[in-house]
């Protein structure tokens, strides 16, 4: 999709999160966290089917073509908790804005120095999370709250991309294509 002069992907550059938004954004995390561990696999299954590229990061699981067994894997599962818990954090401290760069910090050098993760997969994830989330949560994902959600995982892929600025990221690729 091309992009006409003047315009900005709303997930580059993020504007300050208002009080408002922030209690939105914590009260449906508050009920999406109470399935966390169904919508942690439903967010990643989509990403690996939607952006089948994203697996090749991830030996345990990146030969399975199968949804369903995908769903199933203790791998995935694992996972998705990681992802679901690192976002629980973050909201939990959305008001800390401290605890949110330490968390990105740590997110972002683990992928970028140790699983070589391009990082516009984040941009990526964030757009799936922002599709799950309305689809298996309409009555809480109002367009207000998905405004709002969009400015907190604008600001998570900021964050990260800065790190990787930080750590010197370049992307590494492999005789075999695949980026390392």
């Amino acid at each position: 999709m091309e992009r006409k002069q003047g315009e900005v992907d709303h997930l580059e550059r993020p504007s300050p999160l208002t009080d408002k938004e922030r209690v939105m954004i914590q009260d449906s995390w508050a009920k999406v966290y109470q399935n966390c561990e169904e919508a942690g696999v439903a967010i990643l299954v989509r990403l690996f089917v939607n952006f089948p590229s994203s697996k090749l990061y991830f030996s345990q699981f990146k030969h399975i073509e199968d949804t369903e067994e995908l769903e199933h894997s203790s791998q995935l599962r694992k996972h998705a908790q990681r992802v679901m818990n690192a976002l629980n954090t973050l909201v939990e401290n959305i008001d800390d804005s401290e605890k949110v760069a330490s968390v990105l910090k740590l997110v972002g050098k683990a992928h970028a120095l140790k699983h070589k993760v391009d990082p516009v997969y984040f941009k990526i994830l964030s757009g799936v999370i922002l599709e799950v989330l309305g689809e298996e949560y309409p009555e809480v994902m109002t367009p207000e709250v998905g405004a709002a959600w969009t400015k907190l995982l604008a600001t998570v892929c900021s964050g990260i991309k800065a790190i990787y600025e930080e750590v010197g990221w370049t992307q590494q690729s492999t005789s075999s294509g695949t980026v390392q």
